[in-house]
């Protein structure tokens, strides 16, 4: 059963009435662009049809209660008195006090929420919650929310009020996706361009299975190290910072800090490079750019780990794989690769065997499509 129905029938078992709204949230796939949307660079992702559904029933009071499927204890707070705690109820308290910080007059709600959006995976599941909530207390609360204030708060949430230093991308894209097309995003000035997506190809999650914590893992660290590159070249962000000048003006910046650098500067090129190709449908060329991009993140940003690299290896080792890489902040979690349509299910099994072959570890492919961004529906269909 899949979260859409899943959500409904949680809602009323706990609540003993039907929802007055739900709230569809897609997950994300990035093609190429990793760890350069907080460093202003580019980025291609899509939304896709792996999501999280929110269903709600506005109060008459200031209070929010709210339980997901995924853990124990519901989550209840007072919109005129948040207050920080812990646990997975702090990205929607981190929300609303972003909200609330905006001057609307917020109402509070009834919900229940449902995934399948694995968590820790490298798919934003953070996000997704975080959007979901921004979208749930626009409908409890009688107003809306464009693509782009959605993910500003959405990412304010989770630096200011959770404290994971994350970008723009995920929030941006699950707020404004549009079915069948990737979309190049500027993380500096928030344009987009869309782009459709080989009707001859399609996407796949390749799912290790291993997972890592977001706020403990070294995605902050990294962080960190690209604002002292930038420090170092005298520029406002490594966005700023081209081939020529990472190499003449190296001198004296320490090596670790340096491949970070030569990372951020790459996979931004990749990334560009990877959208005219798009726009030309050169599917073999995105595989290319996705291998090097895989290389990079493993060798200069060090945030892969043994099972994403044998789980890119088995990939782009099957026949119909035109490229794979891992995907996310890394050290465990997912790979993407892109692959022949007409191939699809043979690889699908092929990579999952190859993987376990190599690691011992079961895993999971999905093929994925690119669908819309959050909408927010009436509580039950029909």
């Amino acid at each position: 059963m899949s979260a859409k129905d899943r959500v409904g029938i949680h809602f009323t078992t706990k609540y003993e009435t039907d929802p007055a709204a739900r709230v569809r949230v897609p997950s994300r796939l990035n093609l190429i662009g990793e760890h350069t949307d907080y460093n202003d660079g580019f980025v291609l992702p899509f939304a896709i049809d792996r999501e999280m559904w929110i269903a709600l029933r506005p109060r008459d009071d200031h209070t929010v209660h709210i339980r997901s499927e995924s853990f124990v204890d519901e989550v209840i707070f007072d919109l005129t008195s948040i207050k920080k705690g812990s646990g997975w109820g702090e990205y929607v308290k981190g929300v609303a006090s972003a909200l609330t910080a905006t001057g609307r007059e917020l109402r509070g709600f009834d919900a229940f929420l449902a995934s399948d959006i694995p968590m820790g995976a490298g798919m934003s599941s953070s996000a997704a919650v975080c959007i979901g909530s921004a979208v749930a207390l626009a409908v409890s609360s009688d107003f809306y929310l464009e693509a782009s204030e959605l993910a500003v708060l959405s990412q304010r949430a989770e630096n200011h009020w959770v404290g994971v230093e994350s970008g723009i991308m995920d929030p941006l894209v699950m707020a404004g996706a549009h079915q069948g097309l990737a979309q190049l995003i500027d993380c500096r000035d928030f344009t987009k361009e869309d782009i459709a997506l080989p009707s001859e190809t399609v996407a796949a999650v390749l799912d290790t299975g291993t997972r890592r914590g977001h706020v403990s893992s070294a995605y902050n660290k990294r962080r960190m190290e690209c604002i002292e590159a930038a420090r170092h070249y005298g520029v406002a962000s490594l966005r700023d910072l081209d081939a020529t000048t990472l190499e003449s003006a190296g001198q004296g910046l320490a090596d670790v800090i340096y491949r970070r650098a030569r990372h951020v500067v790459s996979e931004n090129d990749r990334t560009l490079r990877a959208a005219d190709a798009l726009r030309r449908g050169d599917v073999d060329a995105v595989g290319s750019f996705m291998v090097e991009s895989h290389e990079s993140l493993r060798d200069d940003y060090e945030v892969s780990s043994p099972t994403l690299n044998a789980m890119v290896t088995a990939a782009n080792g099957t026949p119909g794989c035109l490229g794979a890489r891992m995907m996310g902040g890394g050290f465990g979690g997912v790979a993407v690769a892109l692959v022949d349509r007409d191939l699809a299910d043979p690889f699908k099994a092929a990579a999952a065997e190859t993987f376990a072959e190599l690691t011992g570890l079961p895993s999971h492919v999905h093929l994925v499509e690119a669908v819309d961004g959050v909408v927010a529906l009436p509580g039950i269909d029909g």
